[in-house]
């Protein structure tokens, strides 16, 4: 005879293992950043951690390490501490969905521009204007565009072309 349990009550519950915390000088040797510009970037909300002990002590996550990694290498690439916090906020304007940019995103510095990519697209950080297009895509247009011109299409009446006062037909 058949149980007539869901599948689910049969097993115990699994338990989800307590997440990893990185202690403020873990961070600062892992990330390779002052113990100073990480308070800074904490205070000023570029990257805050996610976690602090009862005695008000600061943990960092995975998820943090990788953000302030993504910071630290876009600083070192000579984007400004200015222009990644305007990023990280149009960013959060575009994708709602995206809480940490830093983290979920991958984001790339050219020059000034800070670029980043989500779903095979890549658009600036601050305008969300697409850098990159499916080239693909384009071709398989462009292919579609020439099946249609080469489409034999109903015959062309001569048009009329006017010079100066005369009218002729070509």
């Amino acid at each position: 005879m058949k149980s007539t349990r869901a599948p689910d009550a049969r097993r115990p519950a699994r338990r989800t293992p307590a997440r990893e915390l990185f202690r403020t000088r873990d961070v600062v040797e892992i990330v390779q950043i002052s113990r100073r510009q990480l308070q800074y970037w904490a205070q000023t909300d570029l990257i805050v951690p996610s976690a602090q002990t009862p005695g008000g002590h600061s943990r960092y996550t995975f998820e943090d390490l990788v953000a302030l990694k993504a910071a630290k290498r876009l600083i070192d690439a000579g984007v400004s501490v200015q222009r990644i916090r305007s990023s990280i906020r149009a960013l959060r304007g575009i994708l709602p969905t995206v809480r940490r940019p830093l983290a979920e995103l991958v984001l790339v510095a050219t020059g000034d521009v800070v670029l980043a990519f989500r779903d095979g697209t890549a658009f600036d950080a601050i305008s969300g204007q697409e850098w990159v297009f499916e080239v693909a895509q384009f071709q398989r247009e462009i292919e579609s565009w020439k099946r249609s011109e080469e489409t034999p299409s109903t015959p062309r009446r001569p048009r009329t072309v006017r010079e100066g006062r005369q009218v002729r037909t070509a």
